[in-house]
């Protein structure tokens, strides 16, 4: 920290749902449409905290749990019907996001995104107007063929599944910062245990009741906990 008890920070890493976009309603849509696709009922609302922090593979494993024949149903209908841009206009994306990240990058710091979406992480990165924001995209695309290009300048990675910290691990390679120089923003005990095991400063975003370095409830809070350099 500086002399004002404020933190002296080179990259902010951002989860996607739930800190980027209020998703829930996208994702509720989305699990549902293959649930019923397997030949099951609507997801409880268990289910559905599941689904919203796991990737999609992971997700349709949990749907389906009880009834492997209902889970290869499921597998199939994913893979034959699914279109991530038809559930992705149901994003909402947080407010005042996109002024808080051209404050950091004016003040010369890095942000990234570390996310267990998939292949859907391009097409809200485009529909929404986020390439220019950040350094590096990190997915949890290893399960996933790689179809499209991103623009100049622009790169996603693939890395394990969070909790894992590999992705955070690829971040702070490639952009050359230090865990200890770094945040990451999320709003789950995967995003916590990810933070720690990567051995960067966690800020829980709506979510007071996890162990956390800060939390916020607004992204222009977190201006209050960065050194002005």
């Amino acid at each position: 920290m500086d002399q004002r008890g404020k933190w002296d920070i080179e990259c902010v890493i951002y989860d996607c749902d739930g800190v980027l976009f209020d998703s829930f309603d996208a994702n509720t849509r989305l699990y549902n449409t293959i649930a019923e696709g397997g030949g099951r009922r609507p997801l409880d609302n268990d289910e559905l905290k599941f689904c919203h922090t796991h990737t999609v593979f992971e997700s349709i494993a949990h749907i389906f749990r009880n009834d492997a024949g209902a889970k290869e149903r499921g597998v199939q209908f994913f893979k034959d019907h699914i279109d991530f841009r038809d559930f992705i206009v149901y994003l909402e994306m947080e407010p005042n996001l996109k002024e808080v990240l051209v404050i950091l990058r004016n003040r010369g710091i890095h942000t990234a995104i570390n996310t267990n979406r998939t292949t859907s992480m391009r097409h809200i990165m485009s529909r929404y107007g986020l390439w220019d924001f950040f350094d590096i995209v990190v997915t949890a695309e290893h399960q996933v063929k790689r179809d499209w290009d991103e623009p100049d300048g622009r790169e996603i990675l693939q890395a394990r599944p969070k909790p894992d910290p590999e992705g955070v691990g690829k971040i702070l390679q490639a952009l050359d910062v230090r865990p200890e120089a770094t945040l990451y923003i999320g709003d789950s005990e995967i995003d916590m245990g990810t933070a720690r095991s990567a051995g960067v400063r966690f800020i829980a975003y709506k979510s007071s009741a996890m162990p956390a370095d800060a939390v916020i409830n607004d992204h222009r809070a977190l201006l209050d906990f960065l050194s002005d350099g």
